[in-house]
């Protein structure tokens, strides 16, 4: 049996990394690899690190994380190393998807160009995202040698499409998000229910905001909460019970919804799966453009651009094209 190993953010925080990382693994599975996700040991430094983050009193902080961390452990088939040298023990290496070539993230590291294997043919990048819409002239270079050393790239922006194209001249495929290659019916075997959610019949508004939000459009999005008997359940608020949830609680909740109000791109996936009516609300932080453009390509690739905030807040989603467009995508991607 082939053996794959993907790299990709690791992390405990963030659902759409986690789920992406998740629908990567199950679909190569489903193709008769055995695939590892791959995992860095911490270092002292990091161990004293986290160790003091989790004494920080946040409660549901520290709920979630650990509620992240189980999710890890369950389904990603961690696979821990010291350093770079395990080349030779797989056949494959698949870096993607999410922003692992955004150079302004903390997380981001030149093993995303995976310079330490040692055969060009077994490296591929699927639907891998830059995070933005140029690359600085000072990294051109490094991004350059990097590209270059993979047999094959995709990537999920038309934005990631041009850098490629202009700093390696190769023309390539900008492919779904590994999330969008599951089926309704596989997120549902992994979906579970919130304990705080005590009402299964619970009418609810589902903000996901990564960004700022005004306190004009919480008041909107509040009035339209209060005229449809909604209440609205915020899980990026540390303060909120339902911020304690993790990725399985997400699909659910993402499913169940009467709306999503959101800026997250994965939050628009998943709303587009289970054609959840859905608002997306511009970024109003500097230097988020990049964010912008991934969430404009999905929503122009599914024909929903009608759906970004325009002032006031509805239900009507047209959702025809839905399956025709995403069963196109998925051929190509597979």
């Amino acid at each position: 049996m082939k053996k794959i190993a993907i790299l990709t953010l690791n992390g405990n925080f963030n659902y759409g990394n986690k789920l992406q990382n998740y629908a990567l693994l199950k679909t190569l599975e489903k193709k008769g690899f055995k695939v590892n996700t791959i995992w860095y040991k911490e270092t002292i430094k990091q161990q004293i690190k986290n160790k003091i983050k989790r004494t920080i009193p946040y409660k549901n902080q520290y709920k979630r994380t650990n509620y992240f961390e189980n999710f890890t452990r369950e389904y990603l088939n961690r696979k821990y190393f010291k350093n770079d040298n395990f080349s030779n023990l797989f056949d494959y290496f698949i870096v993607g998807s999410d922003q692992v070539w955004n150079y302004n993230l903390i997380t981001f590291n030149k093993r995303y160009f995976l310079d330490f294997s040692n055969d060009k043919n077994k490296n591929i990048a699927y639907s891998a995202s830059f995070g933005m819409q140029n690359i600085d002239t000072n990294m051109k270079e490094m991004f350059k040698k990097g590209l270059k050393n993979f047999k094959t790239i995709s990537v999920r922006e038309e934005s990631g499409k041009d850098i490629v194209k202009e700093l390696i001249g190769k023309n390539i495929e900008v492919l779904i998000d590994p999330t969008m290659l599951l089926s309704q019916d596989e997120w549902d075997k992994i979906a579970k229910k919130p304990k705080y959610l005590k009402n299964i019949n619970q009418k609810y508004i589902l903000s996901y905001f990564l960004g700022d939000l005004s306190n004009e459009r919480k008041k909107i999005i509040k009035e339209f909460a209060s005229k449809n008997d909604c209440e609205i359940i915020n899980i990026h608020d540390i303060n909120n019970e339902y911020y304690a949830i993790g990725p399985k609680e997400f699909i659910y909740l993402q499913k169940n919804a009467f709306l999503v109000c959101t800026d997250s791109f994965h939050s628009v996936v998943f709303s587009i799966l289970y054609k959840k009516p859905f608002i997306v609300f511009d970024r109003i932080e500097k230097g988020t453009e990049g964010m912008e453009v991934r969430i404009n390509d999905l929503l122009n690739k599914f024909k929903l651009s009608n759906r970004r905030f325009n002032g006031k807040i509805d239900t009507k989603c047209d959702f025809s094209n839905i399956d025709y467009i995403l069963e196109e995508e998925r051929i190509k991607s597979n």
